[in-house]
């Protein structure tokens, strides 16, 4: 077993954990998708479009081009193998993880959520329940509609400006008395009961004790990242300090997590006992802001040294990189980065993915534009897109152009 690790075995370990060992496949299948999932433990959804929907993106990134329809057939096809919950955030989670969620939806339901007015709003509770029970999964409108709540508020300001039915429900889901059964073709959430969600042997299994449920998120965070520190594990799940650290002691105590040092890292650091050290990571991939490679901006200027934020709520005249920047992986590095739009074609047409801006970080290899140009190309025909356009912002655009043009 090693004490310690360079910084960048420490990267290797923890690309491999994400999956970036794995081949791509010609074709990914159902069996595909889940190995993605098992690495990266859960999908962080994300209302942004400008690109594509956040859940799709980290799959592409490890497989490449995959029928997405693999995704919804695993979230709303039975056997349901996924389902939404605020498990990072909100995002896609293995169904099996229901049970070990059972405290988190208890204390919404003890605490009667994050909006005030539910407390004082039992009849709206009981009304929103027995519609969605009598007429089956239901959006915010339909229940809107059914219930004379009105539609909801408009948008002046950035925010959720929600109605009562809209905050009710996600209360009810983020509780456990509803659960997430799909989204319609605007993205919006179709509410049912559990049981006509959830695999009926999923919602049959005990709940796990509070230290098991804890261990069992810190277990699945370990194996997701690799080599982490305390604040990684607790972050990848949302938890409390005081839970991820005697999971954390716990999990030592078994001889599942080693304590490591990592060069560079000011805070102790853990090994998965399961966890890979491969000699080399030949990955090329764009990392969608909602990626659990760069969650952790700590962890990502420690692993790559790469500084990252996301400037998608920064006034336009403040960016620094632009509006949707997706970091660019090539092999085991962060060595650029591209602000990318995708632009659907007028009257049906195909359209393009337009490069607004393109940056390489210091250090960048000489075949940094090359090999994105070839990535980028990958993912506008997953996109469905004709063509890749670069325009002239950043130090890198020049560059890419002419990799772009080269490419044909």
């Amino acid at each position: 077993m090693v004490d310690s690790l360079s910084n960048a075995q420490a990267r290797r370990i923890a690309l491999a954990a994400q999956g970036f060992l794995d081949p791509r496949h010609t074709t990914p299948t159902m069996r595909t998708f889940q190995r993605t999932l098992e690495r990266t433990g859960v999908l962080q959804v994300d209302s942004v479009n400008v690109l594509t929907r956040a859940h799709y993106m980290p799959v592409f990134s490890r497989i490449g081009p995959y029928d997405v329809g693999l995704l919804h057939r695993a979230a709303e096809r039975r056997p349901r193998r996924i389902v939404e919950y605020w498990a990072h955030v909100q995002a896609y989670m293995p169904v099996e993880l229901w049970p070990v969620m059972q405290h988190r939806m208890a204390e919404q339901r003890d605490k009667r959520g994050k909006w005030g007015f539910v407390a004082e709003n039992d009849r709206l509770e009981q009304d929103l329940l027995a519609v969605v029970r009598d007429r089956g999964a239901s959006t915010a409108r339909d229940a809107a509609s059914w219930v004379g709540d009105g539609l909801p508020r408009a948008k002046d300001s950035w925010g959720w400006n929600w109605s009562e039915t809209r905050r009710m429900l996600d209360y009810l889901y983020t509780a456990g008395e509803l659960a997430i059964a799909g989204r319609n073709s605007q993205f919006e959430i179709r509410y049912d009961l559990p049981e006509r969600v959830l695999p009926a042997d999923v919602l049959a299994r005990p709940t796990p004790s509070r230290e098991e449920a804890a261990r069992e998120l810190v277990r699945r965070a370990a194996r997701s990242h690799g080599v982490a520190t305390v604040q990684d594990l607790r972050d990848y799940y949302r938890m409390s300090a005081a839970g991820a650290a005697a999971a954390v002691a716990a999990l030592v105590e078994e001889g599942e997590l080693v304590p490591v040092r990592v060069e560079g890292w000011s805070r102790a650091a853990y090994l998965h006992r399961d966890a890979r050290l491969p000699r080399r990571i030949d990955a090329r991939a764009l990392l969608s802001p909602f990626d659990p490679v760069v969650w952790e901006r700590t962890r990502t200027e420690q692993l790559f040294g790469f500084r990252y934020r996301i400037e998608i709520y920064v006034p336009a005249a403040k960016r620094v990189h632009g509006y949707y920047v997706l970091p660019f992986l090539l092999r085991d590095r962060i060595v650029a980065r591209a602000d990318l739009k995708a632009e659907c074609g007028s009257a049906g047409g195909a359209g393009r993915l337009v490069v607004r801006a393109a940056y390489a970080e210091s250090g960048a290899p000489p075949d940094t534009a090359e090999e994105l140009a070839a990535e980028l190309e990958s993912l506008a025909g997953w996109l469905g897109l004709a063509e890749v356009a670069v325009e002239p912002r950043g130090d890198l655009a020049p560059a890419l152009t002419a990799a772009v043009a080269a490419r044909g």
